[in-house]
């Protein structure tokens, strides 16, 4: 019998891969590519879109000819995608109107300060479980509606179409300009300011205050369950899973189960704990959100604590003051000293997410000393995550009532093994990371090959995961203490920055 594979479509920050799992969710072939990140001035964050689905088209048959199969052997096709990042477009030609505007943006800062007096944070909350903050996507669309006074109009008329980019990658893949599928999952559209999270469905009074037309937005439909075929090179092979990528990742980790909870470590990180079927509202900072929907309608939500500088401080500790060569540089350059010397890093690059939501924070370098060297800094640069987690953290303890036992890691900075030495101390808590690492295309893969049948349920999915390494608390309660006490003062320092960008 010819073994089937399950593809998945990794759409990140900064780069694209195809990955294909076997039934015991191993991975078994893989392409990547990058693409580039656009600064047009200072805090935009832009994309081109055309480049991302140019590298979509080429990686997927690259993973297929990896493991040397052919589209027959594809049983579903799953989509990930970077959240909050969206792309409008012309649906007659397929092009864009203007570049991706990226989920890292803060050029909607002074709309953002207007939503949080009128109507507030609580009208928001209410309606779509999250506050207004230039992290979504809702308040970046406005903008740009406002910019150009023409979109409406020909949005109103049916000829732009708007999307994050599992729908702008999903249209291509089932034609594209030939009849392209309009489509967004429910995770996607939770985290948009314009979805009613009691509904599961656009909501109208959201659409009027933004002033987005309900002809340009997809169709929601749920995480997992044939969306259409594709076309092209992977003609005929259902699109059976589409999930915004930290959702993904929770269910890769298999946290199905209310009170399980994991952390993704990449560009950001993100800390999503399973709640049931309950979509618990917050009064400390989270985020409500749907974690995702199975194909027969079974809805569960999470709640989210968003970090927008994780590994990305890693990569401006590489690239831009060039204290290391490579990523996994720090951690050798950290270990060569005891401690960060009285020094803390805290990178609010695009401002503080979770619990804060301070977009006009900014990032600071506190406690220097003669005394801090590069070992002390690089140690600083990785603690930044660690008590970064910890703020996230405390605020979903009071808010779910379920104080964190256990934190399941994934992502690119879970090789580091002394940053998850440094969570787990900074926690108090034990630190797991499973075997398989791509826990973000893992889940894409699961959410689609359950609507085909190729994992027959969740139980036979857990039963796929496995650990690799633990990491046990060895800071003692007094240094833990004292060291949370000067993060927090580094944090207090960051705020209330002046604006220099006098652009609204």
């Amino acid at each position: 019998m010819t073994e089937r594979f399950v593809l998945s479509i990794d759409q990140g920050t900064t780069s694209t891969r195809a990955i294909l799992f076997d039934r015991r969710g191993r991975l078994a072939g893989v392409a990547q590519q990058e693409h580039q990140q656009i600064f047009p001035r200072p805090g935009w964050v832009e994309h081109d879109a055309m480049e991302i689905w140019r590298n979509t088209a080429r990686v997927i048959p690259q993973a297929m000819a990896d493991l040397g199969i052919g589209a027959d052997q594809i049983a579903a096709v799953g989509v990930a995608n970077q959240r909050e990042t969206f792309v409008v477009w012309d649906k007659h030609t397929g092009k864009p109107v203007t570049r991706a505007i990226v989920w890292q943006d803060t050029r909607t800062g002074h709309l953002v300060e207007d939503l949080l007096h009128d109507p507030g944070e609580a009208y928001f909350r209410e309606r779509c479980g999250i506050p207004p903050a230039v992290y979504f996507t809702a308040p970046r669309l406005a903008w740009l509606m406002r910019r150009m006074p023409d979109l409406r109009q020909r949005a109103e008329a049916g000829d732009l179409l708007v999307g994050t980019m599992e729908t702008w990658l999903i249209w291509h893949l089932t034609g594209g300009v030939d009849g392209g599928l309009h489509v967004t999952d429910v995770t996607n559209a939770s985290r948009t300011m314009l979805m009613s999270l009691a509904k599961l469905d656009w909501d109208p009074e959201l659409l009027d205050y933004f002033g987005v037309p309900e002809a340009m937005l997809p169709r929601i439909v749920p995480s997992s369950g044939v969306i259409g075929t594709a076309k092209g090179v992977l003609d005929g092979v259902p699109i059976a899973g589409a999930v915004g990528d930290q959702q993904a990742a929770l269910f890769g980790q298999t946290c199905f189960s209310p009170g399980e909870a994991k952390c993704t470590y990449g560009t950001g990180a993100f800390l999503l704990l399973n709640t049931g079927d309950e979509a618990v509202r917050s009064t400390h900072g989270m985020l409500t959100t749907v974690a995702y929907q199975l194909h027969d309608g079974s809805t569960a939500y999470a709640l989210e604590g968003s970090i927008a500088v994780a590994g990305a401080l890693v990569q401006w500790v590489r690239d831009g003051l060039h204290l290391v060569r490579s990523a996994p540089e720090i951690e050798t350059l950290a270990r060569t000293v005891e401690d960060n010397g009285g020094c803390f890093v805290v990178p609010a690059f695009t401002g503080l997410f979770s619990p804060y939501w301070r977009h006009e924070a900014r990032g600071v370098v506190a406690g220097l000393t003669g005394y801090v060297n590069g070992g002390n800094l690089a140690r600083a640069v990785l603690e930044a995550s660690a008590w970064q987690t910890v703020d996230v953290v405390d605020a979903m303890n009071f808010d779910s009532g379920i104080p964190l036992k256990t934190l399941r890691v994934d992502g690119g900075m879970t090789s580091n093994n002394l940053l998850m030495q440094m969570v787990a101390d900074a926690l108090d808590a034990p630190v797991v990371r499973p075997m398989v690492s791509e826990t973000v295309s893992l889940g894409a893969a699961y959410l689609a090959g359950l609507a085909v049948g190729y994992w027959p349920d969740l139980k036979g999915l857990r039963s796929n995961w496995h650990r690799a390494g633990q990491w046990d608390p060895q800071m003692t309660p007094a240094r833990r203490a004292q060291q949370h006490s000067m993060w927090r003062a580094a944090v207090e320092r960051t705020l209330d920055w002046p604006d220099t960008d006098d652009d609204d």
